[in-house]
């Protein structure tokens, strides 16, 4: 049982390296989040188009179709029919035509996150300085004990080799 604490920082290094590759690895929950925010504003961003691709088709509809529509935006570009007489007002501003804001251009970013090389390394360190600390508690106890440094035990009582005064 004594030996058998020394598998524990292969255990503690392996669940570092799982924690940290689920939160900042490269499949993680922070590369997650950034990805799932970068599909929102997508995803709006191509509604709002959709929206305006919508709008501008129906205009197209009642421009090929609708003669009073035809007409209206004629009177726009400062066409007249014959039966119509021209008055022109100076000082006021022209009419202005809608202008549709599709937004800005959304390039894709690519997610930071940490590289399985820098979770592995991270580990391993823990792990050994895990098992660095286990080592020198044992050596601190008395449990290891290097070179000649053993003292005999007779039936649980230490032994001390000290010189006989007479």
């Amino acid at each position: 049982m004594k030996r058998a604490k020394y598998i524990l920082p292969v255990f503690f290094a392996t669940l570092i390296y799982v924690l940290i590759s689920m939160t900042l690895g490269p499949n993680g929950i922070r590369c997650i989040n950034q990805m799932e925010e970068q599909k929102r504003i997508l995803s709006k961003q191509t509604s709002d188009i959709q929206n305006i691709n919508s709008e501008l088709e129906l205009e197209l509809t009642a421009l090929m179709n609708d003669k009073a529509v035809i007409a209206a935006y004629a009177r726009k570009l400062d066409y007249v029919s014959d039966d119509e007489l021209l008055v022109k007002i100076n000082g006021l501003k022209p009419a202005q035509t809608t202008l549709y804001d599709t937004g800005t251009v959304i390039r894709h970013e690519e997610p930071s996150f940490l590289g399985e090389k820098y979770c592995k390394i991270i580990s391993a360190f823990l792990g050994f300085m895990l098992f660095v600390i286990i080592f020198l508690y044992d050596v601190n106890k008395g449990n290891i004990v290097f070179g000649k440094n053993k003292r005999p035990l007779v039936a649980g009582i230490p032994v001390y080799d000290l010189p006989q005064v007479e």
